[in-house]
């Protein structure tokens, strides 16, 4: 009887991709940041259906009705209704798009201005890092708030000047992170062979380089966006921000200031809903920080 060959089988290794996916999706702290903002975007984009009312409609008849759980509160205003008589669920369901809006808006712009002398920086090094690092060392020498208090004093308050006066103030970290990361993958093999086959500058940077930093560049990004949502509460709270009848969650804090003693609940709702927003975003970054590290190390 011929005899059976027994072979054992190899362990199938996980592949790379495999390895990421585990580790993303076994981040608590990922999952549950991004289950935050997922749900604040959803009430964001549908909140002309979920909203019972016009967030802008007043009815002084009804000004400064409390919240539900108030003896004296109404379903038929579910989160009360603020000093003028505005339904304060409507105004708190249309107050995620603005902070929204301007954490990617601001996010977008200063990741663009940043990320760009970033790379150049790190890739060409001399002179031009020389400059680059004396414009970051000057960015990093202006107070942020003060300087946007100045810029929108100046030019006035809305929603466009503020976007543009934090995109334009927030590039820095993207700049330093970017720099210190392209500098790292400029000496590395598969860049050297890009140029010794002939490849453009621009085809190694965008398609070599970039791809390899992307992960630095999320965790930046989410850590900026966030940090815009505050500084545009902040703003907005000075009186200096988005201006009314705007939805703001700063400026819903800042009209509510004068009431806080009597009602509480006017400065707590929108503050609750900032503060969530927020918390979101930087545990999401945290965790997609310590997920792309290596072995899953943050």
């Amino acid at each position: 009887m011929a005899e059976a060959t027994l072979q054992i089988a190899e362990p199938i290794q996980p592949t790379e991709g495999a390895r990421l996916r585990g580790r993303v999706f076994g981040q608590k702290s990922l999952t549950i940041g991004l289950g935050i903002v997922a749900l604040i975007a959803a009430i964001a984009l549908l909140a002309p259906l979920l909203a019972p009312y016009d967030p802008y409609a007043q009815d002084l008849t009804r000004r400064l009705i409390p919240p539900f759980w108030y003896p004296k509160g109404s379903w038929l205003h579910p989160l009360g209704t603020d000093n003028l008589g505005r339904d304060y669920l409507s105004r708190t369901l249309y107050g995620a798009r603005i902070s929204l809006l301007i954490g990617l808006s601001v996010m977008v712009i200063s990741g663009l201005i940043g990320t760009t002398m970033g790379l150049v920086a790190g890739y060409f090094g001399g002179r031009v890092d020389l400059l680059i690092t004396f414009l970051i060392t000057t960015r990093l020498a202006m107070p942020v708030i003060l300087f946007a208090l100045a810029v929108v004093a100046l030019l006035g308050g809305s929603l466009l000047v503020v976007i543009l006066t934090l995109g334009l103030l927030k590039w820095d970290r993207f700049a330093v992170v970017m720099r210190s990361a392209t500098q790292q993958t400029r000496s590395l093999d598969y860049v050297a062979a890009a140029e010794a086959a002939g490849a453009s500058t621009a085809r190694i940077v965008l398609g070599e380089v970039l791809p390899n930093i992307a992960p630095h560049l999320i965790v930046v990004a989410t850590v900026e966006a966030a940090s815009a949502i505050l500084l545009e509460a902040a703003l907005s709270f000075l009186g200096l921000g988005v201006q009314p009848p705007l939805p703001s969650w700063g400026l819903m804090i800042a009209e509510a200031k004068a009431y806080m003693f009597f009602s509480f609940w006017l400065i707590a709702i929108p503050g609750t809903a900032l503060a969530l927003l927020v918390f979101g975003i930087n545990l999401a970054g945290d965790g997609l920080r310590d997920a792309i590290a290596p072995d899953g190390r943050g």
